[in-house]
């Protein structure tokens, strides 16, 4: 992923000013914002659903995202895995409802649903969950099942907008091993938070963001804002 001279605005406010970034495949990045800077609109951005001012975008090749044609964008995002803060789930559904419904959505035959979903759910560690309902679950089990719907396309790349912002530090531990793991397995994970538990835990590479401009850019990095 390749971000160059990137200028976002969000109504007459820049997010970003001329900023370049690249993340290799199979990277574990933290990106820290100072809290109401725009880190939201970034991820929009970065999953094709907020247009920057100027830009030059490309993933692997030298094909600017914006340039792709509705079927390229398609296929662009469903490698994309994206895990929100707030889950969103259908909370009167089961485990198991939750992940066909996504998959459901997609255009996923019912017999593929129906064969994918124990794999999908043993990779977050659900399984044996599957039949309960979204409502009886702990925080720390419902960010799993959010995790478990970004990986139905098996993604090569999972973003995570404050994955672990509603959890206490024994949850937000298990989602970040769920997503550590991932990364060993070769998905490049990239993460917007503002948890400085897991950042200074991890030493991951760490972006930090401030006043439309990156601060610093540290492998093994800390929480520095």
């Amino acid at each position: 992923m390749k971000v160059e001279h990137i200028t976002l605005a969000y109504g007459n406010k820049n997010i970003l000013k001329d900023t370049n970034i690249q993340i290799a495949p199979g990277e574990f990045v933290f990106l820290i914002w100072s809290s109401g800077s725009g880190k939201t609109s970034f991820i929009k951005m970065l999953i094709g659903d907020l247009k920057p001012k100027s830009w030059k975008f490309s993933i692997k090749e030298d094909k600017d995202v914006y340039a792709y044609t509705e079927k390229e964008l398609l296929a662009y995002r469903r490698n994309i895995g994206v895990i929100f803060q707030d889950y969103k789930l259908l909370r009167s559904k089961t485990v198991r409802e939750n992940v066909a419904f996504a998959m459901e959505v997609s255009g996923y035959k019912d017999s593929y649903i129906e064969e994918k979903i124990p794999e999908i759910l043993s990779r977050v560690w659900l399984l044996n969950k599957k039949e309960s309902f979204v409502e009886t679950l702990s925080w720390g089990e419902a960010q799993r099942i959010s995790i478990a719907r970004a990986l139905i396309h098996d993604p090569e790349i999972i973003i995570g907008d404050e994955p672990t912002g509603n959890l206490d530090p024994h949850n937000a531990e298990d989602i970040m091993n769920l997503l550590t793991e991932l990364n060993k397995q070769g998905k490049t994970i990239i993460i917007a938070t503002h948890d400085d538990r897991i950042v200074n835990r991890l030493k991951k590479r760490v972006i930090t963001f401030k006043d439309g401009k990156i601060t610093s850019d540290r492998e093994n990095g800390g929480y520095e804002l």
